[in-house]
């Protein structure tokens, strides 16, 4: 960590070992192949971005599996790009989400997709990578960034090999350790950890007690995976520890709690994971980007992490997209800080909520009782359910229809070419002006490059899981993310507008 912070202070050492070597270039780099920095590869290659990824692991096979599902609007987001299958194909569906011990149904949620579904973390990274590879994705593997220099013509970045990269913008996907966000110089405020929590796959000798527990010291759990791995999480006595957690570790935290260690040999993976909590002042500086983990960290809690980090690279693909080709001005970057940063804080809120609830005291116990009470009534669980799940979010367009902002319904569609789904038609990840009315009195050639008209019809009302039942406007604009950026009829004041602001100026 020293070496790489001094190395990237010495900018003028960096600046004049980059001139005396040739390096690789590409217009965006990704530092970190995990969920988010993959789904960001991916969508800057929908784009036609030359994007690539360095990854510190030799293969995506050494991924372990501290996330184990995704909720509705992370498949969503899979099924806006054509790939949900593939990952429904290997998981369980379960139609709940949880907060705090509180399971919540949402198979009445007006979604394609009203369930979670259970698939380990390391299951989703493959799925992701080879998505990516059949985008034709680089990723530089077995590497790592010591240092980066940014100039007015891009960013020179160093690896761990002695070479050198060359991009136009940085994306640090590299965790919450991340080495992009301390060498930029990016703020990480927040609270300190209060539990610590070792997480392995395994294997064990003897029969253990499968499940949850929970005790004073904490919350631990077994569960069963492939072939004779187990998954075991367990809390720790004591806070604090520094450095990679080892099979002795595993073994006392076991012994601490269940009185034997199972005999637990050969982890597949091993790490430790605590209640920090923690969010970047700013997701951007200069050419610098943070997404994923890098950008905020949080007890797992709901199983949040992965799903906003996945979300974070869709928000931001397009943007960056856009940016790089010159489309749109470098301030369409500032709102995935503005849209996103308060997504995550919600997050960061709700999770050491959680955390607070898990204690095993008597009066813990009766608050715990009394929220799944109250999460038992109707409107507390969709609401609930609606932000844990991820199909509550809004983001801040201004005033206007209930439907701007918010994720556009998967709508069964009825197209003069036959049949047709509003997700279907973001497969591309290009952003989409569904009319659904008269023809619109607005010429669309000058964005006829980006923006893709539709013409359907759709007989109905749009239910959305957090408000009323809205009428069918005459027309939507649909960002590439699959949010709603404007909302009119046949007189479609305010269309050009918007238009300049998302997917850039007039070409006439």
């Amino acid at each position: 960590m020293q070496q790489f912070e001094t190395r990237a202070r010495d900018a003028g050492r960096l600046e004049s070992s980059s001139a005396d070597r040739t390096a690789i270039s590409h217009q965006v780099l990704i530092v970190g192949g995990g969920p988010t920095g993959l789904m960001l590869a991916g969508e800057l290659a929908l784009s036609g971005i030359d994007a690539a990824i360095v990854e510190r692991r030799a293969n995506q096979d050494l991924a372990g599996s501290r996330a184990g599902g995704l909720h509705a609007r992370t498949i969503e987001v899979f099924d806006q790009r054509g790939i949900a299958d593939r990952f429904l194909s290997q998981g369980q569906i379960a139609q709940v989400a949880r907060f705090a011990d509180v399971t919540m149904d949402i198979s009445d949620f007006p979604t394609r997709h009203n369930y979670g579904l259970a698939l380990w973390q390391r299951q989703i990274e493959q799925i992701l990578a080879e998505w990516v590879a059949e985008l034709g994705v680089t990723i530089h593997r077995g590497l790592e960034v010591l240092g980066f220099v940014e100039g007015g013509a891009g960013i020179d970045i160093e690896l761990s090999n002695g070479a050198f990269l060359h991009a136009h913008y940085l994306v640090g996907c590299d965790g919450g350790r991340s080495l992009v966000r301390k060498a930029a110089g990016i703020d990480f405020p927040g609270w300190d950890p209060t539990t610590s929590n070792l997480i392995a796959e395994a294997e064990i000798s003897s029969e253990p007690e499968w499940g949850i527990r929970r005790d004073a010291i904490g919350i631990h759990g077994l569960s069963r995976m492939d072939g004779a791995m187990v998954r075991i999480v367990v809390t720790e006595r004591q806070t604090g520890a520094s450095g990679e957690p080892t099979l002795a570790d595993l073994s006392r935290a076991l012994i601490d709690v269940y009185g034997t260690d199972y005999g637990v040999h050969n982890p597949r993976s091993l790490g430790r994971f605590t209640d920090m909590t923690r969010q970047a002042a700013s997701y951007r500086k200069g050419r610098v980007l943070l997404a994923g983990d890098a950008a905020h960290i949080h007890p797992p809690d709901g199983g949040q992490g992965l799903q906003t980090g996945v979300q974070d690279a869709v928000n931001l693909g397009w943007k960056l997209a856009q940016v790089v080709r010159g489309i749109s001005p470098e301030s369409l970057l500032d709102t995935y800080h503005a849209e996103r940063h308060p997504v995550a804080a919600r997050v960061l809120r709700t999770t050491m909520a959680s955390v607070a609830l898990r204690r095993g005291d008597e009066r813990t116990n009766a608050l715990r009782d009394t929220m799944t009470e109250f999460l038992a009534m109707e409107e507390p669980r969709r609401r609930f359910a609606g932000m844990m799940s991820g199909l509550d979010i809004a983001y801040d367009f201004g005033e206007g229809h209930p439907l701007l902002g918010r994720r556009m319904p998967d709508l069964d569609l009825t197209t003069d070419a036959g049949p047709q789904r509003v997700f279907t038609l973001l497969h591309e990840g290009r952003p989409v002006l569904l009319n659904l009315g008269d023809p619109l009195a607005f010429d669309l050639r000058p964005w006829a490059d980006r923006v893709r008209l539709v013409d359907a019809r759709y007989d109905g009302e749009w239910q959305l899981p957090v408000i009323c039942a809205v009428s069918p406007p005459g027309a939507v604009l649909i960002r590439p993310d699959g949010y709603v950026a404007w909302v009119g009829g046949p007189a479609p004041t305010g269309l050009g507008e918007a238009l300049t602001r998302w997917f850039g100026p007039s070409t006439v």
